[in-house]
């Protein structure tokens, strides 16, 4: 039965990474990590597949391995958070704007705490500093 339900969790996060991809507003990247992990308990097939994918395997190796959360992800996450914001405090939502922008304050930390390319990770690495400068 759980593995049932990990292919459907797997499954469903593929679909809303492909939605991510091409939809404004809607991270591709968290669905990827969550399918990989749901694959990685139920099926090892789609698990392979979802590394060697043209657009995600890049991706997922350099966050698999190196932790690198890349700059256009980066930006357009916070691009993103901010316009919901934005749209939430025209809209007279204050109180949902202060909760989002408190939010995504954590988030935006979160995402660049990470390097941004494999080059800043052999950087950091090189010069004996931390891969996340929180940890």
């Amino acid at each position: 039965m759980k593995k049932h339900l990990y292919n459907a969790i797997g499954f469903l996060c593929v679909g809303m990474a492909y939605i991510g991809v091409v939809t404004p507003g809607i991270p591709f990247s968290i669905f990827l990590v969550i399918a990989t992990w749901a694959f990685a308990k139920a099926n090892p097939k789609m698990h392979k597949w979802l590394y060697n994918h043209k657009y995600f395997g890049p991706f997922l190796n350099n966050w698999n391995k190196k932790r690198v959360f890349p700059l256009y992800a980066k930006v357009s996450m916070i691009l993103m958070m901010s316009f919901s914001i934005i749209l939430l405090y025209i809209h007279g939502s204050y109180t949902g704007a202060m909760w989002l922008l408190i939010t995504c304050i954590f988030v935006s930390i979160w995402a660049l705490r990470y390097p941004s390319s494999v080059e800043e990770y052999d950087r950091r690495v090189k010069e004996g500093k931390r891969i996340a400068w929180l940890r």
